[in-house]
């Protein structure tokens, strides 16, 4: 089943969608706090009631969610930017509001040379959950969405703290939601593909990750509690631009697409500072 955010003015509703129309089910923070309800309701629609194309997508998660990213999370990312894999998760965040879709220009930052793609496949949390193990955590995935962790080098680096430099303006791009029961256990593999102008640039596989799911889920539920909706950016296999020669970042004109096994591709333009908000 897919999911996916529509937004009426200020509202956002969470849809159903099947083919290329959606059904919407109910308001996103009401769907999260009844999931179980809501879900069944969902997978009662047999047909899409309005075009996709008529509506405003949106990032079906609410605006309470957290947006918890990984770092370095893929055996041969890590290599590559000469780190030795890490003995525990680099945990860092997102705000909600760098949130976007398919299909919306992410401007460069002012004063950066461009943006770093890198392909991710986020999952979002179903269930709350609180110190719980691994296995009790991965079985609490509500689904998988592509997503690309658009990021501002120049910022990232002016200190340890990544926070700046993965929090610009509309640089967080996130696909439909495929629900957990039709995507399967990412340890048995999902190829991961970047391409910026057609050209790939990143080409993994989700079974070349360091942590699986249920351990990031389990040990951040051991320090917070995770709420239905929360999102985790599981991080980025290797081939992302920063660590090349010369360097090769995303510039204005530039279209970076996301392609995930399951999950389908998710398209973004890059456009100029100036068109920032």
């Amino acid at each position: 089943m897919k999911l996916v955010g529509i937004r009426t003015g200020r509202r956002v509703d969470v849809a159903v969608q099947i083919g290329d129309a959606v059904t919407v089910i109910a308001e996103v923070g009401h769907f999260y706090a009844d999931l179980e309800r809501w879900l069944a309701v969902a997978r009662q629609a047999t047909a899409g009631e309005v075009p996709v194309a008529e509506v405003e997508l949106a990032p079906p998660v609410p605006a309470s969610a957290r947006v918890i990213c990984i770092g370095l999370n893929y055996r041969a990312h890590a290599a590559e930017g000469g780190f030795v894999p890490p003995e525990h998760p680099t945990v860092f965040g997102r705000w909600v509001a760098s949130l976007t879709v398919g299909e919306t220009a992410a401007p460069v930052p002012a004063n950066e040379p461009g943006l770093d793609w890198e392909g991710e496949v986020a999952a979002v949390v179903g269930r709350r959950l609180t110190d719980v193990d691994a296995e009790t955590a991965a079985g609490a995935v509500l689904g998988y969405a592509a997503f690309n962790d658009l990021t501002a080098r120049t910022a990232q680096k002016l200190t340890t703290q990544w926070t700046l430099g993965k929090n610009g303006d509309r640089s967080g791009p996130m696909g439909p939601l495929v629900t957990a029961d039709e995507v399967g256990d990412l340890a048995d593999g999902l190829r991961v593909r970047t391409r910026v102008n057609g050209q790939t640039v990143q080409d993994g596989n989700t079974r070349d990750m360091i942590f699986g799911i249920g351990e990031l889920l389990s040990r951040i539920s051991r320090t917070f509690t995770l709420n239905p909706g929360d999102v985790i950016a599981t991080g980025t296999p290797e081939g992302v631009g920063y660590v090349r020669t010369p360097p090769w970042l995303l510039r204005p004109g530039d279209v970076v697409e996301v392609e995930i096994d399951r999950l389908g591709v998710l398209r973004t333009p890059i456009v100029s500072s100036e068109a920032r908000p």
